[in-house]
């Protein structure tokens, strides 16, 4: 039986690493030494615990501290040594033949600033330069093999969705709810890890909420809080009970193989008030809006200002993506690795939507002290605009 299984493609990661290669090339810098998690996966095809090193010319090296057997069998890369220490490195690079990179490239968005000095002590004599845009616009487009992944992640989303009817019932508690759904998402190989890339931030799955206690703000870069279960996680599922006739929201990422789908819904025990259901209609035109404007060549704070304009226009202006003087200003967001990739639909973004990029909408409409309802899709962008990758019916969900 095989122990571990191979990650991405060998051509596939060839791809990965000639793009990479392309962009220090055109920033004369030497060599890249990847070191952050997703990153480290995208081009190497392992979690491993290590360095990668790619050269702006020749084969990538792969210094793996631990577990270097399993590194060995989940990456394509030919190039794996089993190394102690990053100190090591400037001496394998020599011994390897590489040149001394005069300039190295770094992800200076998310790594520590005492790793910065300890590897600007490393290399001596190498500046150091931030390469963390060019990684994750590199990220963005994504190949055939990742959209397929993605797509077998929404296919999973739509399984979670199918579930939440057998499980709603009046009395029990959202977090009771939030369990019993996990677990199922567990059996179809939800992974449990959500990664982001954005410092501090982290999410558990997602948010199941119901009734007023999903209109009740947090700190999450989201238009969506909850109660939680306390002060120490301050937003998601809490101990709310189950009602009739109020907006449920099953908002979850679905994790699969290295490769997220997020995805919300609005459920009901009976029918909500009309209020709700046609707040619901309005994000769903709104995001109609979006799936036709989103073609490639549209900036992404032009395609926020249209859902913006369209709530107003539909007569959402105050509770879109938030109330108060603390909404969020994105109505959506890349998706991949991470929850938070590029692009970002978002005020006054000029980034271009290009052929390829996966993204998640969630136009949504919260009620202060009341509910929340909407929608969330993952979509890829294709030249005719924006194609979903889900398919679980639309609507609320009346049980």
């Amino acid at each position: 039986m095989e122990l571990y299984t191979q990650g991405a493609p060998k051509l596939e990661i060839e791809r990965r690493i000639s793009k990479l290669q392309n962009l220090l090339s055109e920033q004369n810098i030497s060599g890249a030494l990847v070191l952050q998690k997703s990153d480290f996966f995208y081009f190497s095809g392992t979690l491993q615990q290590g360095w990668l090193y790619v050269p702006a010319q020749g084969k990538p090296l792969l210094m793996i501290f631990k577990d270097y057997e399993r590194a060995k069998a989940e990456s394509p890369i030919d190039s794996i040594l089993s190394i102690i220490s990053p100190k090591e490195i400037p001496e394998i690079l020599r011994d390897m033949g590489y040149k001394n990179p005069a300039a190295i490239g770094m992800e200076l968005d998310v790594v520590p600033t005492n790793l910065y000095f300890q590897y600007k002590g490393i290399f001596k004599d190498s500046e150091i330069r931030d390469i963390s845009i060019g990684i994750r616009l590199i990220r963005a487009i994504k190949s055939d093999y990742e959209i397929e992944k993605i797509s077998e992640a929404a296919a999973m989303s739509d399984k979670v969705a199918a579930k939440v009817p057998e499980l709603l019932e009046c009395g029990k508690s959202e977090v009771e709810i939030a369990g019993e759904l996990e677990s199922f998402a567990r059996s179809l190989g939800h992974q449990g890890i959500v990664r982001m890339r954005l410092w501090g931030s982290e999410i558990f799955y997602g948010h199941i909420m119901s009734g007023a206690a999903a209109a009740v703000p947090s700190y999450m870069a989201s238009p969506t809080g909850g109660y939680g279960t306390g002060v120490a996680t301050s937003q998601g599922a809490g101990f709310t009970k189950i009602g009739k006739n109020e907006p449920i929201l099953v908002d979850y990422v679905f994790a699969l193989n290295g490769y997220l789908s997020d995805h919300a819904r609005i459920f009901s025990i009976g029918h909500v008030a009309d209020e709700f259901l046609k707040a619901h209609d309005a994000m769903l035109t709104v995001q109609q809006v979006a799936i036709e404007a989103g073609i490639p060549g549209m900036a992404t704070g032009q395609l926020y200002d249209i859902m913006v304009q369209k709530a107003k226009e539909l007569g959402y202006d105050d509770y879109f993506m938030g109330s108060g003087d603390r909404k969020i200003r994105f109505t959506g967001h890349g998706i991949g690795l991470e929850l938070d990739e590029f692009p970002f639909i978002a005020n006054g973004q000029t980034f271009e939507l290009q052929e390829g990029m996966t993204l998640a909408l969630e136009p949504k409409a919260i009620m202060p002290q009341k509910g929340v309802v909407g929608i969330e899709n993952t979509f890829v962008v294709t030249k005719n605009g924006l194609k979903s990758l889900a398919h679980y019916p639309q609507n609320i969900t009346v049980i």
